[in-house]
């Protein structure tokens, strides 16, 4: 199991660029290549449905455990950068075009309300 005291050793060994961190993951994306996009779109909606129960556990027991909810966090990363790779984005640039799109929405006071086209 891994300690917070080994997530901050690791922290402090090595800062990571979404780049640096893309060609990491890669490295231990196994799955089948004929389910490319497919698994890591479905494990990323699973992951994200996780840290969705770790949030309502909060609201029905009373309790939070926050490294509980950064461990199911993470794994979203993980398929996120593996869905990235099988789709040939770079996440730096996926990151930036969606803070350009959301820092629009804020200028044009469009940020509240919903649609993709705003």
């Amino acid at each position: 199991m891994i300690t917070p005291d080994d997530i901050d050793a690791w922290k402090d060994m090595y800062q990571m660029t979404f780049e640096e961190y893309q060609i990491e993951a890669e490295k231990t994306a196994i799955y089948p290549k004929e389910h490319e996009i497919v698994y890591p779109a479905l494990g990323l909606a699973g992951e994200a449905g996780e840290v969705a129960n770790k949030v309502k556990k909060m609201l029905r027991d009373g309790t939070f455990n926050r490294d509980d909810v950064a461990a199911e966090i993470g794994d979203c990363l993980w398929y996120i950068a593996a869905l990235c790779r099988d789709l040939n984005f770079d996440m730096t640039d996926l990151a930036q075009r969606n803070l350009a799109k959301l820092n629009s929405r804020m200028e044009r006071g469009t940020i509240q309300g919903s649609g993709d086209k705003r």
